[in-house]
């Protein structure tokens, strides 16, 4: 009996694993609004430059630039002469005073720190290091998740993006924002692996999809909460605390999350797991059931398991074996995509001339449509074919982008809409795809440098778009052409509808191998259909 097949006589589809996934999905609600924030807390408003102290009464008159519109970055050097305010070869100097805002929409970073012209990009460079922190948290919490249980880290990961989202509410200065900000990261990191992983070992195989796709719902809900927040509260900092105070409350009913059945049976634990089996049968009403599960009987089917805590893996094993060093690979490189052009999308929506809270409702309600045709692409087209096909097709709607005017807001905003629903479908099916690729051995350890490249990517791509102000279209060729590269490198990867979880890299090699006969091997398959097999023989090229 594999673990798939207890879960299902326990019940697999009872009350506690709808509380599970509640339990499991409403700090996902907060993480949304965590990972999107900096759209509203570092918004630009219109701006100029300060007059001088100096300046006499009247109009102040700024350079008019290429536009025709005013100068935010220059001012005269000597206020001209008013008949003359047309006049844009006088010579100007930088804003030496400061710069005046229109705060009637709301306050931020930008203007509390004047992260403007020339210090532009530290606003870019806060968003980075806060995916930084994202990237360091996924490999370092992965290994410890391995270790200590993915209820432990789940725990810590709610406090500390509690603590640390508080704390960058009352920040006095920039590199003391940006350090919280970075914690905030880490704190996001270990809640979406932990989430991931708990929410997969919890179900049986054919309800994985389903469960994930709901859980990804919660993020889609999520960003619709943002906004309504930020419009709420146009105070940065008192929308920063709104965003994590709540996630105290997330540390407290975590305790009532059980652990990984299977990673307590990797560990040794044995006991606690069958006494965790028999609560939820009990809270499913198949307390008989339950009870009729013993600790031999539990030890005799998860023998393969049980065997499996007496080897070590490390991350060497991720590339140890040919197909495992194709997957983490071609993993890796998806995962860097779609992280990579998914903020690239998400982040830019000032660019796009809208209404930044209409927008940004736009933004979030086209997950629902994408993740309810994921779910649906995924349970018959196959994982591998519909993560191509939406990384294919992000790629090809960004790179569409150079094409269209300026001009035409209306059009450039459906395609990056679209893109970006794409790619939310890309994260949709990455996160179900990396945890039935990797075995139960480094599953958590090549979710946990999965989602690192997710996170480079996250973090470059503010970074890339700084290129823009060389050319306007240089970003959009490079988020493209790799986004494109991304949906080539998932054509690679082998499918995983309707199978198992593969426990040990020895299970990995045998799909790789099952799923190679049939065509390197097609007369051996035409002569098992005409001979009769010998008992001892077991079933050639059948998968």
């Amino acid at each position: 009996m594999t673990f798939a097949e207890l879960v299902d006589r326990v019940s697999s589809k009872g009350p506690f694993q709808f509380l599970h996934t509640v339990l499991l999905g409403l700090p996902i609600l907060g993480m949304a609004s965590h990972n999107l924030l900096q759209i509203f807390t570092a918004a630009t408003p219109i701006h100029h430059c300060r007059p001088p102290p100096n300046a006499s009464a009247g109009p102040w008159v700024l350079p008019i630039g290429r536009s025709g519109k005013p100068e935010t970055c220059l001012r005269f050097v000597y206020p001209p002469n008013t008949s003359l305010h047309n006049d844009t070869q006088g010579a100007t100097e930088p804003c030496l005073d400061g710069w005046t805002y229109d705060t009637s929409s709301r306050d931020s970073i930008v203007i509390e720190w004047d992260l403007v012209c020339s210090s532009n990009k530290l606003k870019e460079m806060a968003q980075s290091i806060f995916m930084a922190g994202i990237l360091v948290g996924g490999p370092l919490l992965g290994d410890l998740s391995d270790r200590f249980g993915r209820k432990p880290i789940l725990i810590c990961s709610y406090l500390l993006l509690a603590a640390s989202g508080s704390g960058a509410a009352f920040s006095p200065t920039l590199p003391v924002y940006m350090v919280f900000r970075f914690l905030c990261g880490c704190g996001i990191s270990g809640i979406s692996l932990s989430t991931v992983i708990l929410n997969v070992e919890w179900v049986s195989t054919r309800m994985r999809a389903i469960k994930s796709t709901a859980i990804g719902y919660f993020y889609t809900v999520g960003q619709f909460i943002l906004p309504g927040l930020a419009y709420a509260i146009p105070q940065w900092r008192w929308l920063q605390l709104t965003v994590s105070v709540p996630f105290f409350s997330c540390f407290l009913l975590s305790w009532w999350l059980p652990e990984s059945i299977r990673w307590m049976v990797l560990s040794g634990k044995s006991s606690k797991a069958l006494k965790t089996l028999r609560q939820v049968a009990a809270f499913n009403g198949k307390k008989e059931e339950g009870e009729k599960l013993s600790l031999e009987e539990l030890k005799l089917n998860l023998q393969k398991e049980i065997s499996l805590a007496k080897v070590k893996h490390s991350l060497a094993d991720l590339i140890r074996t040919p197909i495992l060093r194709r997957m983490t690979f071609c993993l890796s490189l998806a995962w860097f995509c779609t992280g990579f052009a998914y903020y690239s999308l998400a982040m830019g929506v000032e660019e796009f001339g809208v209404n930044l809270y209409l927008l940004q409702l736009i933004f979030g309600g086209v997950d629902i449509p994408a993740k309810f045709i994921t779910i649906i692409s995924v349970s018959y087209l196959g994982r591998h074919t519909t993560e191509a096909a939406v990384l294919l097709l992000a790629g090809g709607s960004i790179l569409a982008l150079i094409f269209v005017p300026s001009d035409l807001m209306t059009l450039r905003t459906v395609l990056a809409v679209f893109g970006k629903g794409c790619l939310s479908s890309s994260f949709s099916c990455l996160f179900l795809y990396t945890s039935e690729l990797y075995p139960t051995v480094i599953r958590q350890t090549g979710m946990g440098i999965s989602n690192l490249w997710a996170r480079v990517g996250s973090m470059m791509a503010p970074l890339v778009k700084i290129t823009g102000e060389l050319q306007p279209f240089i970003p959009n060729v490079i988020f493209g052409t790799i986004t494109l590269l991304g949906g080539s490198a998932a054509l690679f990867l082998p499918e995983t509808l309707n199978r198992p979880l593969p426990e040990t890299i020895e299970d990995v090699e045998t799909w790789s191998l099952r799923a190679k006969k049939p065509k390197q091997e097609p007369e051996a398959e035409k002569a098992s259909q005409k001979i009769p097999l010998q008992p001892s023989e077991p079933g050639l090229g059948r998968s």
